[in-house]
């Protein structure tokens, strides 16, 4: 397997974590399909989102497959009055990464990280890891020990 942006910084930082790689289907990004398939709890695996914000630019939420981002919540914890979803024609330029490969480690620029609160419960949970295919398995405090992440209730059931 390649190595992405984001296994060469948690490689770097001595983190630990696992790989777990699927199908991708570009037609179906559904997380249920791919938790599903690889015996992973939905509530574990997590989508990441990029947003932009009338006031406060580039953000990055990243949700539970069970949920939904709440995009009142997110504008509130973000400082922003409304948010909308990145055009897919602006992600690669923007974080360095395509459509359904898109991991909050190893953006091009340090865009600020809202990880839905449930995350802090889990020991172990499963990122894109910054290509098609692959998940990432870390724990919620290591991803937090290499960004700049925000714990907050951005997602709705």
């Amino acid at each position: 397997m390649k190595k992405t942006n984001a296994i060469r910084i948690l490689d770097k930082n001595k983190i630990q974590y696992e790989t777990v790689p699927y199908t991708y289907d570009p037609d179906n990004l559904d997380l249920r399909i791919i938790a599903k398939e690889n015996n992973l709890e939905l509530p574990s695996v997590y989508k990441t989102l990029m947003l932009k914000g009338d006031k406060n630019g580039v953000c990055v939420a990243v949700v539970p497959g069970n949920k939904t981002l709440d995009l009142k919540s997110i504008a509130k914890e973000s400082g922003n009055k409304k948010m909308q979803m990145l055009a897919v024609k602006d992600l690669e330029k923007t974080t360095g990464y395509i459509r359904g490969g898109c991991s909050p480690i190893g953006m091009k620029k340090n865009f600020p990280v809202y990880v839905d609160a449930a995350a802090k419960g889990l020991k172990i949970f499963y990122i894109n890891a910054g290509t098609r295919g692959v998940l990432l398995g870390l724990s919620p405090k290591e991803l937090e020990s290499i960004i700049n992440v925000r714990f907050c209730e951005i997602g709705k059931e």
